[in-house]
């Protein structure tokens, strides 16, 4: 059984989420929260496998609860998967920076509502290809950074340097292998490793990471 709580200001979006998610076999909503600081208090308490997490609330917004509950300050991370109105507004950049392993839009159908929450709580990160090659155009947009040292990159074999700079361009599993003329299996393999080597959560992280080291620059193709 995968346990969920859901945080939202308005009282009504967590009765609809509460009954959608309910209704699933292997689903069962643990808690509630309506702003942004009783989340964290009751999710450190109930420890959910998925907490979905609204943005836009009162006392403490969505991106801060999410840095606090999944971010690197966070002695044991928990999964954060954003619930927003706006598709990809800048606080959904921000709260995937801070730690979450996804989001969704509010109008999202039940039965993907459900789907990603799965997804989330399997350890995968639900950032579909098109999503990431979103989240590139908006690095894209922002001034490059500085390219910064970052000693566990050094970690990495040629290889697996090749696949996150794939990743980090919004390439599938499946097109990375086409480009590199192995099994989806193989690229499979090395994400897991470069996640591990990383001591990164998901995809997400991956890509952000290597924007943030400079491994990648916004805008080039190389």
């Amino acid at each position: 059984m995968i346990s969920v709580m859901v945080v939202d200001d308005q009282a009504l979006v967590r009765t609809g989420f509460t009954m959608i998610l309910g209704a699933e076999p292997d689903l069962e909503v643990v808690g509630e929260a309506g702003d942004g600081a009783e989340a964290v208090e009751v999710a450190r308490r109930l420890r959910p496998d998925v907490v979905l997490m609204d943005i836009r609330m009162p006392v403490m917004d969505g991106v801060e609860a999410t840095r606090l509950l999944a971010g690197p300050e966070a002695e044991d991370p928990l999964r954060v998967l954003i619930l927003t109105t706006f598709d990809l507004d800048e606080y959904v950049f921000d709260a995937l920076r801070a730690g979450a392993s996804g989001f969704l839009l509010k109008d999202t159908p039940a039965e993907e509502l459900a789907a990603a929450v799965r997804v989330v709580a399997d350890g995968d990160a639900l950032l579909a290809p098109s999503v990431t090659r979103r989240l590139v155009a908006e690095f894209a947009s922002r001034p490059a950074p500085e390219p910064a040292f970052d000693g566990d990159l050094e970690q990495l074999t040629d290889r697996e340097r090749e696949v996150l700079v794939l990743m980090a361009r919004g390439q599938s599993n499946a097109e990375i292998a086409g480009e590199l003329l192995v099994g989806e299996t193989t690229v499979k393999t090395h994400v897991g490793r470069v996640l591990m080597k990383l001591h990164l959560r998901d995809r997400v992280q991956a890509v952000v990471m290597a924007y943030e080291t400079g491994l990648v620059r916004p805008g080039a193709s190389s």
